[in-house]
């Protein structure tokens, strides 16, 4: 049976990290640009950087002006059900909280939304097994 992780990632094209990081050094930055590599269109979210990996970075995913397929996350686990409401708010299509974040409210807001979900997993690992690409 297909990795659900796999199947969620394989239907995406864009990815809002909420938490790209500007340190090269810091997973947060990293995974994303390993995401951009791989294809995929990734839009920073980020408090306070203009740009982050040559694309326009946003305070909020609300203030994304294109629709978004997964909502990737960077921040600690008690952030996570409010990205997951802002993520539903947006209308993306899955929430995506990277390994070693984890939250049962998150995944209800985000089921109860209608949202895919995944929880404690790289994004980067998944696509790299999976050898998932959009070139």
């Amino acid at each position: 049976m297909a990795d659900h992780a796999e199947e969620v990632l394989k239907a995406a094209n864009t990815i809002a990290v909420v938490g790209l990081s500007r340190n090269p050094a810091k997973a947060a930055h990293s995974v994303p640009a390993a995401m951009q590599a791989a294809g995929f269109r990734i839009i920073p979210v980020h408090p306070s950087a203009d740009e982050i990996l040559g694309e326009k970075a946003y305070r909020s995913l609300a203030d994304i002006p294109e629709p978004v397929d997964i909502v990737d996350v960077f921040r600690p686990s008690p952030e996570a059900p409010g990205v997951a409401e802002q993520a539903v708010a947006i209308g993306a299509k899955a929430v995506w909280l990277q390994q070693g974040i984890a939250s049962a409210e998150a995944r209800r807001i985000a089921e109860a939304g209608g949202l895919d979900y995944v929880e404690d997993r790289c994004i980067a690992v998944v696509r790299a097994l999976g050898r998932i690409t959009k070139h």
